[in-house]
């Protein structure tokens, strides 16, 4: 992500764009994405959009799937479907 982002020319803009809750990485690995709102948040010139279930513009049915498991990881103590790292600290988006 580091290099990807230093890679920004005068007169340019950077859109990424990713979903926090779709990782695939080993427990305990932290996302990229979540690691660069972690390192960037409070930069000027930086914005962080976060959507949620409402922000949703496919089928109804998408928004009340992305709820549920919201309410799921929220009940069991897990996040992104897997157990959260002991001793680690979870950031949510604001």
């Amino acid at each position: 992500m580091k290099m990807f982002l230093t890679r920004l020319g005068f007169d340019s803009k950077i859109v990424i764009t990713g979903d926090v809750t779709q990782v695939d990485l080993p427990d305990g690995t932290k996302s990229g994405l979540r690691q660069v709102q972690e390192i960037l948040d409070g930069v000027d010139d930086v914005h962080f959009s976060r959507l949620s279930s409402q922000d949703v513009v496919r089928h109804k049915l998408v928004g009340r799937i992305v709820d549920a498991y919201e309410q799921y990881d929220t009940k069991h103590g897990t996040q992104n479907g897997g157990h959260k790292s002991r001793g680690k600290s979870v950031h949510k988006g604001k």
